[in-house]
């Protein structure tokens, strides 16, 4: 029976001998062996291997890296199962990394799955952030240990989801909006301008992700001739992993996914091979692996690479795993993607997937003999404007909340809250699922789960009332100076921010008109159209006209667009530049002769308003506008919810991080405001509000999401 596994490096033999030398001289310890499961047949049966619970297992010696053998995974010659879960770091306070991840531990779940943004880590072109919320695997000394290193700590191994691609219901599915600067851009594909920065961002990935496998082998100074840096390696510190601390060698990760159902998109039949030699040519040796969906799964599998899938309903299984044995013979069966719930969009309900139905699927599933990974263990939350969108027959943009879960029963010993659809809250909090997976995960588990940590208190501040407030009409003067064009430049291709463009937020149009008519244009995502400061409607994707009324003289035309995220999933991720596309015209003449502002609302961004900008908030605003207040907070900050009656549409700051879009169409009703972004004392509020504000901003211990819809 055909072995799976990665190729080994040619220095693995002597870097393994002293790597057992090291670990003895420091430890004096061997690295338990036990058995994780009994022939697949039985799947109930499975004793999982135990890890050392007192020391990181990379300072451990090790033997061999996952692998298959017949149906069976393999790690450290015993046999293996997944019981995985989805936690994405990007979408979860760092403070707040620990509790999430031995919350999974203490599911009964072993291995961590993440995937990892690109269009976070590289925000500029050949500019790269892996700093606070980001920082993947670098720990600083007063910091909690970076998200890799820490899910080792727990006990957790790590399947890693690099991309390029990602979907996530992230903007662009995690990829950069610069690649869209180029006209030809052709994301996803062998296309020379995406797999040139493809190359450079992986170069600088991966020599943060080597360092971190179960099966590496290099110590530090050591060079290995296939393994040498070239002269871009070296520019962008690719050496970094060979001189790696010795007590940092080696980490948890034990599987590498190869980009993200790239079969439902297969527009290129050499891109797959080009990111499995572009991930192995920079040193990963761990198992390979591909991910799709039922739509997709046929044109997803390629020589070398273990085949996974992706489902929500075990009717799925049967068909999905007999055309694994038949492409690829009798090998493991993994489900990289049980989806445990499924994300919500604006003006849509909250879509629920009741628990019973969730244990159900997962049992079939282990009882069919495959691996699983739960999607998602704990959502998080698109804060900022991270959040993606689908554009199949109606363009919907996903909602603030990424936390899936529905109304719970509470654990012994936990306060009780309502909670609502992944396997933990948005918060957090333990949920239904949670309480029913356990209950599952520890009937097979071998040996007494963890307890489950206590969950983190809530409480309901004092209603806020905004004291400040700055129009935006009067903000523009302190904004950076506009870009001033012949005609209208979308968002992405915007001479800003050195030069890659505007990624995220708003862009205002201003230009003069001089007689009534009707305005038509292609607007992305959605305009609002002014004379002057007058609001006169809106422009989007099913509004694509509005008539300009009887004015004296010249006047300004204003139109405020939102990129309210860009598709992350489907075959037109290549038309995804926002702003305004192209000309805009007023009575079939093209409008000429525009000022562009750019509104991406960064921390630096608000540093601009002097505290003198401010004004009172009078009777009657003019909107748009900046509100601003003061939360105080007197004792150790704590967890809540913001609840914006009367508000109408747009975003919250809290202290600079922005927790993201609010919209009054629903269905959530509710920001999760994190206690760890809170300070002792008082915390500064500020809202952007599109066209109504309400008196006050609420708090509220419980969130609220919109109405309920089961899905099957």
């Amino acid at each position: 029976m055909t072995t799976w596994s990665a190729p080994r490096r040619p220095c693995r033999a002597l870097g393994l001998l002293l790597l057992v030398v090291l670990s003895f001289l420091l430890l004096r310890r061997r690295l338990e062996h036990g058995t994780t499961g009994l022939p697949v047949a039985n799947p109930r049966d499975v004793i999982r291997l135990h890890w050392p619970r007192l020391l990181a297992p990379w300072l451990r010696h090790r033997q061999s890296g996952l692998h298959t053998k017949g149906q069976n995974f393999m790690l450290e010659d015993s046999t293996f199962w997944i019981f995985g879960g989805s936690v994405h770091y990007f979408r979860v306070p760092r403070a707040y990394w620990r509790d999430r991840l031995l919350k999974m531990k203490a599911c009964g779940l072993n291995t961590l799955t993440t995937y990892v943004p690109w269009n976070l880590h590289e925000p500029q072109r050949g500019t790269f952030d892996f700093s606070g919320n980001l920082d993947l695997e670098v720990a600083a000394i007063d910091l909690p240990r970076a998200f890799v290193r820490l899910a080792a700590e727990v006990g957790l191994w790590v399947i890693l989801r690099p991309g390029p691609y990602i979907c996530s219901e992230i903007d662009l599915g995690g990829l950069p909006s610069w690649l869209l600067r180029d006209s030809g851009m052709r994301l996803r594909t062998t296309y020379k301008g995406f797999t040139e920065a493809v190359d450079l961002y992986f170069d600088h990935l991966m020599s943060r992700v080597v360092p971190l496998q179960w099966d590496v082998t290099l110590v530090p100074g050591e060079k290995c001739s296939d393994m040498r840096p070239s002269s871009s390696h070296s520019k962008l510190g690719f050496g970094l992993f060979l001189s790696f601390p010795s007590t940092s060698m080696g980490g948890p990760i034990i599987a590498v996914q190869v980009e993200n159902e790239y079969g439902s998109y297969n527009k290129d039949p050499a891109y797959l091979p080009y990111i499995k030699k572009a991930l192995e040519d920079r040193g990963i040796v761990e198992l390979l692996l591909t991910s799709d969906n039922k739509d997709g799964l046929s044109n997803g599998v390629i020589d070398g690479v273990l085949a996974t899938i992706n489902l929500q309903s075990q009717h799925d299984l049967p068909l999905l795993t007999m055309f694994l044995v038949s492409v690829q013979g009798v090998q493991p069966k993994m489900v990289m993607e049980y989806w445990t719930g499924w994300f919500d969009s604006w003006g849509g309900p909250h879509n629920i997937l009741d628990s019973s139905e969730v244990l159900k699927t997962v049992s079939a599933i282990i009882d069919a003999g495959s691996s699983i990974n739960l999607y998602m263990f704990h959502g998080g939350t698109n804060f900022g404007f991270m959040n993606g969108a689908m554009h199949f027959h109606d363009y919907k943009s996903d909602v603030t909340s990424y936390g899936k879960s529905p109304p719970m029963l509470t654990l012994p010993g936990t306060p009780r809250h309502r909670h609502y659809d992944a396997v933990l809250t948005e918060a957090g909090d333990y949920t239904a699922k949670y309480v029913k997976l356990r209950g599952f995960f520890g009937s097979i588990s071998g040996s007494p789960l963890p307890p489950p940590p206590e969950l983190l208190p809530k409480t309901a501040y004092e209603s806020l009332r905004p004291a400040l407030y700055l129009s935006l009409w009067d903000a523009l003067q302190y904004m950076e100076p506009p870009t001033t064009s012949e005609k209208p430049v979308n968002m992405e291709n915007l001479p800003v921010n050195d030069g890659n463009g505007q990624s995220f937020g708003y862009t205002l149009y201003e230009t003069t008109i001089g007689s009534p008519g009707v305005l038509r244009g292609l607007v992305r995502d959605r305009g609002q159209v002014f004379v002057n400061t007058v609001f006169l409607g809106f422009l989007d994707y099913e509004r694509k006209e509005i008539v300009i009324p009887l004015i004296q003289g010249y006047t300004v035309l204003r139109i405020l667009v939102e990129n309210c995220g860009r598709v992350n999933y489907g075959h037109n991720i290549d038309d995804q530049r926002k702003g305004l596309i192209g000309n805009i015209y007023l009575n079939n003449s093209p409008l000429k002769n525009f000022k562009i502002y750019s509104l991406d609302m960064k921390k630096s961004f608000f540093q601009r308003f002097s505290s003198s900008a401010w004004n009172l908030v009078p009777e009657a605003p003019v909107f748009p506008a900046f509100f601003l207040g003061a939360l105080p907070v007197a004792l150790s900050p704590l967890d809540t919810f913001m609840k914006l009656e009367g508000w109408e549409k747009g975003v919250v700051f809290i202290n600079g991080q922005n927790l993201g879009r609010y919209w009054n169409v629903g269905p959530q009703e509710t920001l999760y405001l994190p206690g760890a972004w809170l300070d002792q004392g008082i915390n500064q509020v500020i809202v952007f509000e599109e066209k109504a504000a309400g008196p006050v901003i609420q708090f509220t211990e419980t969130p609220h999401l919109g109405r309920n819809h089961y899905i099957h």
